[in-house]
């Protein structure tokens, strides 16, 4: 039995970026269709859902932030929105868009079809019974255990890695984990968080040598991904 291949809808104001886009993502096996502006992919998202959204920050009358909020009020479809510059995901992050993932140009079209097959696979509905988590939490010992062993984290540590894997997939600038992983009275710089980082990706790496769990965005901050 065969799959019909996945829908993406381009929004995207630039003929040839989108070109490159559709060209690339019907490569790899997906159905692409472009929109220029924001009302027509609205009304697109609203007759015939895709499976899931590029969508730029950067559009002639509606924006892409108000295309993510409003396609938010009516719909679930995954959203990777796409923008010029990399201090704009941070200021999207704090006002929680709505976008599944973020992508800063310029980019290249292979992390595109990457980012959108990750993002497809996150979100899509589980048919079978997952298996055992890879990671178990012991909140009440503060505790993170990594395939059945434990890690020897520092309260920090713990409070950051707990963080991220709270939330699979998301993308979690560096403010944001200062905010949310550090006590509001603590006088810390978030490149500190990049310092705790290192330290688990280390500690990770003698538990799980062939796995690389926690992404870095360059520029931004941070994710949890198996």
């Amino acid at each position: 039995m065969t799959t019909s291949p996945k829908s993406i809808l381009i929004v995207e104001d630039e003929p040839t970026i989108a070109q490159i886009l559709v060209d690339y993502l019907s490569k790899s096996g997906f159905a692409p269709t472009h929109a220029e502006d924001g009302k027509v992919a609205l009304d697109m998202i609203r007759k015939q859902p895709p499976d899931l959204v590029l969508l730029d920050l950067m559009l002639p009358g509606m924006d892409g932030l108000t295309v993510c909020k409003e396609v938010r009020t009516f719909s679930s479809v995954p959203i990777v929105m796409v923008t010029a510059r990399v201090e704009e995901i941070d200021r999207l992050l704090g006002l929680g868009a709505g976008a599944d993932d973020y992508i800063c140009k310029p980019f290249s079209p292979r992390e595109v079809v990457a980012r959108v097959t990750a993002v497809l696979r996150r979100t899509a509905p589980a048919t079978s019974q997952p298996p055992a988590a890879l990671v178990d939490i012991d909140q009440e010992c503060q505790r993170i255990s990594i395939a059945g062993k434990r890690l020897d984290l520092t309260p920090k540590e713990y409070r950051v890695l707990k963080l991220l894997v709270s939330r699979p997939g998301r993308l979690f600038s560096r403010a944001q984990i200062l905010d949310l992983a550090y006590p509001a009275d603590e006088d810390v710089s978030d490149r500190i968080v990049d310092s705790h980082i290192k330290n688990i990706r280390k500690k990770l790496a003698t538990l799980l040598p062939e796995m690389d769990i926690i992404h870095s965005v360059y520029g931004i901050g941070y994710r949890f991904e198996i």
